[in-house]
């Protein structure tokens, strides 16, 4: 893992002794604000040309004045941390320059490392790389990638193409609610209630009334029991009254 090293004079003295023991030290720079394979296939190409790959990061303040306020996407803390955590990236340093011509006279490097799209002629530090004896290598793909393409496809919403590339899923938006004639509650594609049916009032079952409690006596076997038992008693007191009437009446008839 790489060194996030700000202080530039310590960073020139610990690359001076680089050099001293016969190790080659590569410089590259750029913004590397969203991390693409462009950078990536650069990045590896510089490490193999050398001991030590050295990254200069242009700090936040120097690219707003070079692509506009909305950049940086990522501030310059959380891309030196990102490209410090890079295989074959030694140091990463942050400058405020315009070019890094100011920070190259300070470190010295043996090899600068720029994209496929510089040349020796259109490079703004040449006149410094003459001065210190550094030698230009191009480095990486065709520049077929960029941070303007990569979030122009991101602002525009669009994915990316061939066979790799994910599937977008279409978000279906619910049915919006059509007009109702100034009926509340209706939504489109639904159809009208019908009023429910009037439920038929619950029949309540009716007792029927009780029978005279005398016509329930009589049918009771205490109740009939009870006037036998009657029915008796006054059989045997009538007997001895009727007995008497009928001498009473066979001795008048002889008299």
């Amino acid at each position: 893992m790489g060194i996030i090293l700000r202080d530039h004079d310590e960073l020139a003295q610990r690359l001076r002794g680089l050099r001293d023991g016969g190790k080659r030290v590569v410089f590259t720079n750029g913004c590397f604000d969203l991390l693409h394979v462009g950078h990536i296939r650069c990045l590896i190409d510089a490490a193999k040309r050398g001991d030590f790959l050295v990254v200069a990061l242009n700090s936040d303040a120097s690219i707003r004045k070079l692509k506009g306020p909305d950049r940086p996407v990522q501030p310059e803390a959380e891309r030196a941390e990102i490209l410090a955590a890079l295989n074959g990236v030694a140091y990463v340093t942050i400058f405020h320059e315009e070019t890094c011509g100011p920070l190259l006279r300070k470190l010295r490097p043996q090899l600068v490392a720029k994209g496929t799209d510089y040349s020796l002629e259109t490079l703004p530090e040449r006149e410094v790389l003459a001065e210190i004896g550094a030698e230009l290598i191009l480095v990486g793909d065709p520049k077929d990638h960029s941070t303007v393409d990569l979030l122009a496809r991101i602002r525009g919403q669009q994915g990316a193409s061939g066979p790799g590339a994910p599937r977008r899923v279409r978000k279906v938006a619910a049915p919006a609610a059509a007009k109702t004639g100034g009926k509340p509650g209706k939504k489109a594609g639904m159809k009208s209630a019908k009023p429910l049916a009037k439920a038929p009032a619950p029949k309540v079952a009716v007792k029927p009334q009780g029978k005279p409690l005398a016509k329930l006596a009589e049918k009771g076997p205490a109740r009939a029991a009870k006037e036998a038992v009657a029915k008796a008693l006054a059989a045997r007191v009538a007997a001895p009254a009727a007995a008497a009437r009928k001498s009473k009446a066979a001795a008048e008839s002889h008299g």
